[in-house]
């Protein structure tokens, strides 16, 4: 059995938060239980971890034996992320966040107005928030570090699980990613819902439920 003794593990965990204003913003269901399994798992294997996790994620049991640092939003995340694969020696890096498609671009009054940041915007009437495609920070890793393992999170509102399949190995290829964990959106609203654990080569792993994941995960890590 392999180990991860002496290797550094960067594990992103719980939902970025897309600030509208310094009181308002946006964010998603994510909370972090699979961040918290996994960076156990880790630590049980022998691994540092370094565990980002978003601003209302859960942080694991075992906190005060990790490295913590928090994010806000997906540029925030992915600003953290590229330099610590920069200017650490990071062997592997877990994207388990959930990482927000949209952020905000500019926000007016109800007159057309540009409304610049201050603190909270007026509550008396609604605002209009034009939102722009946020960046895709997976596919950016291996550009940042090209020897780092990389393994990224598909999650799909469905229940085919071929269609489910299909969509990770593709992000698998545009990231390079050596393992991709794909999930239903149904994962957000229990524990035990099914995972699959989907390798560069070789069958995908089918496994029911978080914590028994993030085992599996951090398993096939240690082969490699």
């Amino acid at each position: 059995m392999g180990t991860l003794k002496g290797k550094t593990v960067l594990i992103t965990s719980g939902g970025t938060l897309e600030k509208w204003d310094r009181v308002r913003g946006h964010t998603n269901l994510s909370k972090g239980n699979m961040g918290c399994y996994l960076a156990e798992a880790a630590i049980a294997a022998g691994a540092n971890v370094l565990y980002m996790h978003g601003y209302f994620a859960k942080l694991p049991a075992n906190k005060d034996k990790m490295r913590l640092v928090g994010f806000e939003g997906i540029e925030d995340l992915g600003d953290k992320i590229r330099t610590a694969v920069q200017e650490e020696n990071i062997d592997i890096v877990i994207m388990a966040a959930a990482g927000s498609d949209w952020v905000i671009d500019k926000v007016y009054d109800q007159s057309g107005n540009l409304m610049e940041e201050a603190g909270k915007m007026p509550s008396d009437e609604p605002p209009i928030i034009h939102f722009k495609k946020a960046p895709k920070v997976l596919g950016n890793i291996k550009g940042w570090q090209p020897n780092v393992t990389l393994v990224g999170f598909k999650l799909e509102a469905t229940d085919d699980a071929d269609f489910l399949l299909s969509r990770a190995r593709l992000r698998m290829e545009s990231s390079d990613a050596q393992f991709m964990v794909a999930n239903s959106s149904q994962s957000l609203y229990g524990e035990q819902e099914p995972h699959w654990i989907v390798p560069a080569t070789g069958e995908p792993i089918k496994v029911s439920g978080k914590e028994e994941t993030a085992k599996a995960l951090i398993e096939c890590l240690q082969q490699i």
